[in-house]
């Protein structure tokens, strides 16, 4: 037995290559009908992941009820004070489900037919902000994305 741990050989990890940590975000997306190419990187990745969650009404998924928002349901009632705390609060917490961004205010407002919300966001492996206007339509069932600046 004692041979046995004699031809046992542990390598040193001098020779081992480093690991190598790459920041770039790659993916696909076939929602913007004027991209050439499906693939998206970094910054537009990280924005069409973040705006995929707003699409989701909360409850909707399929074994994670949390996810998604509450916009979809609260689009339909009277926008109080405390209806936008509850928005603000939920808004808050889909863009910090992304460790890749952080939420430095909000505005929310109403429309003749929705709500508008301006975001600022802070994407975190490029230390850039960005202020994002979300238009939710209520007629239309559907919402908007615009870039307000960077």
């Amino acid at each position: 037995m004692a041979d046995l741990y004699k031809k046992i050989t542990v390598p040193s990890g001098v020779n081992q290559q480093p690991v190598t940590t790459n920041r770039a975000y790659k993916g696909t997306s076939t929602v913007n009908p004027n991209n050439n190419s499906k693939r998206l990187f970094d910054i537009g990745l990280i924005k069409q992941d973040l705006l995929n969650h707003f699409h989701i009404r909360q409850g909707e998924k399929l074994m994670n009820p949390e996810f998604g928002t509450v916009i979809w349901d609260a689009i339909h009632e009277p926008l109080t004070e405390d209806m936008k705390e509850v928005i603000a609060k939920n808004v808050t917490t889909v863009v910090n489900s992304d460790p890749r961004i952080v939420v430095s205010s909000i505005v929310i407002d109403s429309y003749e037919s929705g709500i508008i919300i301006d975001v600022d966001l802070m994407y975190l492996p490029y230390n850039i902000s960005e202020k994002l206007r979300l238009t939710f339509d209520e007629e239309s069932g559907s919402y908007s994305v615009r870039t307000l600046r960077s």
